[in-house]
């Protein structure tokens, strides 16, 4: 019941953290709004934040890992009926649930995307991520098909999935659309290009 309550308090705090943090950034800017404030605004000493997040930046890239666990276990839960398209299409759509829940509302994730294609430094982050997933995921994919899937069509299908969901929000916050239509245009990206990756099996 401790270890129970404990985790629950911890989970309010970090999630307190990271509203904070979109709240300041949205009011301030990223590259404005320092640890300190970040950790004023959610009630807690800064000390705590470096108990919870390594920097800024982590902040914004809190769920990164969840979501590749994610991912990575659906994969891995295959079932014999399953086929490449039904899996990219769940990881398509986890993916898009992942984002509303992680950051709370429509309005925060908006926000999260402006500020990762805007700001340099969480551009290079996302990047650097991205990468690394791609690899990873395109690894469980081939394993979960080995013998219908190279690793390196595998890696196709992660690359033009994932490259399309990118540009698509890419685009669409450039022009200012609203989450609600991102999100419809990026489930047709998916489905364009998941449609297009037929050949593969």
């Amino acid at each position: 019941m401790v270890e129970g309550l404990r985790e629950r308090k911890k989970q309010r705090t970090r999630q307190a953290l990271i509203q904070a943090a979109l709240r300041l950034f949205e009011e301030k800017g990223y590259e404005e709004t320092t640890l300190a404030e970040i950790a004023a605004e959610a009630e807690v000493s800064t000390r705590t934040f470096f108990s919870y997040f390594a920097s800024k930046e982590d902040v914004l890239f809190f769920d990164s890992q969840q979501r590749l666990d994610r991912a990575m276990t659906r994969l891995a839960a295959k079932t014999p009926d399953q086929t490449v398209a039904d899996l990219l299409r769940q990881f398509l759509e986890d993916s898009i649930e992942q984002v509303i829940t992680g950051t709370g509302t429509y309005d925060a994730a908006a926000l999260r995307a402006r500020l990762v294609l805007t700001v340099p430094s969480l551009q290079a982050r996302a990047l650097h991520l991205l990468l690394d997933s791609q690899l990873t995921l395109a690894k469980a994919l081939h394993e979960a098909f080995p013998d219908r899937l190279s690793l390196q069509d595998a890696g196709t299908a992660v690359g033009a999935l994932i490259g399309a969901i990118m540009v698509t929000v890419m685009t669409s916050v450039d022009e200012g659309k609203p989450i609600d239509e991102i999100i419809a245009a990026v489930r047709r990206a998916g489905d364009v290009t998941i449609a297009g990756l037929g050949s593969l099996g």
